[in-house]
């Protein structure tokens, strides 16, 4: 078993950052953003200032710093900042609402919230309502009341001795995308990073120090956080930062003014990208050289599409919060399409029944991982933490069988699968065959029960053509599934829908299509 040997003292903020300047970087670019580039110098000069700024407002080891910000430089330099004093990051959603912001920030016991001018509007109504915030600092134009992040990291030093952390001391923290309900705070330590990092990054999809990276998936989820941050950082490559919607034409534009070499998305944004270069003609994504996908499975038919028109690979896998990133996958030369490919180095599975036997090969069941960037555990969730982390394993509540090659096929999550005439059917079976339908972007499938109690399988569908809806169109998807795979799989209520209700991360929320489908039956 592949494992990453760490010294006992340790500071992510150090080989994340400052160990650039010491390896001959510093006049590198670390970091592309609009047309501002920032050096591997600017970002060490950058983080120690707000480290500095954090240390002069009287934070504390341990004490939380959350961080609701676009991708940008500052949300970097805040991030490493906290880290390297030994304080704690959390990098939060910027799509969430007050509500829920209220929850997170009283939830993590925030001393300090850093947040861009644009976002402030989500907090104004709640602000007497936060319990534990003490500053409030405000990236671009800040009101009298509070704390100009410029102002106060202009004044501070620029060098900065890391705090003396264990490598097990608490690093970062992420709040779970929530498909299942509300989020819960994953505690990260000092060496998550660099083990997801030298495992997945440099050993298993063969990141360089050369590559200009350019994640759609934003830096306050686990997935962007890698893509877009740590993983450039740990090679000593570039990332390209985007503060906007990742939309199709947005990040066409991306690729064509950056030239990243590694794009990585999500099955819905490949779909997109996609059907707007079909319509556009576009056969070209410049310089990259290989896709990362994750979030959900990744059909068959949109990786043969990819591959035909763009003559480069997906590698898609499967990560999470809790584990940080990606634990197993496909990768240069070893791609299964429409599997989740095969386990990272360093990382071991097992698929086990509801007794907790392991399963053979073809047999589903439920994921287990050990592995070496798995979370502490739960903030305050002491019964959600005794459920999902098992000792030296983690239970992924993710439904796998294994085929003879090691390759991993996923059948959705434990609570996902329904018994239809008395048989097993998992909604990412459905899924893929809608998609390889081609008036269909993409799909959500749930069991709804009918009046008599019986769970029969609803689709809500995205169209590519919104125009193209009709009765018509529902029988043809109906037939299209009953003569693609058993007949028993078919969805007896086809909706069509703008879009799917989904996580941060792009996973779709099945719950909410359940409460949806309840609405209407």
């Amino acid at each position: 078993m592949c494992t990453v040997d760490l010294p006992e003292r340790l500071n992510a903020a150090t080989v994340f950052v400052d160990s650039h300047l010491q390896q001959g970087r510093a006049e590198k670019a670390a970091i592309l953003y609009g047309d501002v580039t920032v050096t591997y110098r600017d970002l060490s000069k950058g983080v120690n200032r707000f480290g500095n700024a954090l240390l002069g407002l009287g934070i504390r080891m341990e004490e939380r710093v959350a961080i609701i910000m676009p991708d940008c430089p500052e949300c970097v330099y805040a991030f490493f900042g906290a880290m390297k004093i030994g304080a704690v990051a959390i990098p939060m959603n910027t799509l969430l609402m007050p509500a829920d912001y209220e929850y997170l920030l009283n939830d993590s016991r925030s001393q300090v919230l850093v947040i861009h001018s644009s976002l402030l509007e989500r907090i104004e109504s709640i602000r007497p309502k936060l319990r534990y915030i003490k500053h409030l600092i405000v990236v671009g134009d800040a009101a009298a009341s509070d704390l100009s992040f410029t102002e106060l990291t202009a004044s501070a030093s620029d060098e900065l001795e890391a705090a003396d952390t264990s490598k097990d001391d608490a690093a970062f923290w992420l709040y779970s995308s929530g498909t299942t309900g509300f989020p819960k705070g994953t505690i990260h330590l000092h060496h998550d990073m660099i083990v997801e990092a030298d495992l997945y990054a440099q050993q298993t999809i063969g990141l360089l120090e050369s590559d200009v990276s350019f994640s759609v998936a934003k830096l306050f989820f686990a997935y962007g956080l890698g893509n877009g941050l740590y993983f450039p950082l740990r090679t000593g490559g570039t990332t390209v930062l985007l503060p906007d919607r990742p939309i199709p034409k947005t990040v066409y534009e991306v690729i064509d003014k950056y030239q990243p070499t590694v794009f990585y998305g999500v099955p819905t944004s490949y779909a997109a990208l996609l059907y707007l270069a079909e319509k556009e003609g576009r056969t070209s994504l410049g310089k990259v050289r290989m896709c990362v996908s994750a979030g959900e499975p990744l059909p068959k038919p949109l990786y043969d599409k990819w591959l035909d028109r763009f003559g480069v690979e997906i590698y898609d896998g499967i990560g999470s919060t809790e584990i940080l990133h990606i634990f197993i996958s496909n990768r240069p030369g070893h791609v299964k399409p429409g599997s989740t490919g095969q386990i990272v180095p360093g990382y071991e599975a097992r698929i086990v029944d509801d007794d907790g036997q392991e399963l053979g090969a073809g047999e589903v069941g439920a994921l287990l991982i050990k592995g070496d960037s798995i979370a502490n555990g739960y903030w305050n969730k002491h019964e959600q933490t005794k459920e999902t982390f098992r000792g030296e394993w983690i239970n992924t509540h993710d439904k796998f069988h294994v085929d003879e090659d090691g390759y991993y096929w996923y059948a959705g999550r434990t609570d996902d699968m329904m018994k239809v005439s008395g048989l097993a059917v998992w909604p990412a079976d459905v899924e893929s065959i809608l998609a390889s339908h081609e008036a269909v972007l993409e799909s959500g499938v749930v069991g709804v029960p009918d009046k008599e109690g019986l769970i029969k399988p609803w689709a809500y569908v995205v169209l590519k053509d919104k125009n193209a809806a009709s009765g018509d169109l529902v029988r043809e998807l109906q037939t299209f599934v009953k003569t693609t795979t058993e007949p028993h799989k078919y969805p007896r209520t086809v909706i069509f829908v703008d879009e799917l209700p989904k996580t941060a991360t792009g996973k779709i929320q099945r719950y909410k299509l359940r409460q949806m489908a309840q609405a209407e039956n």
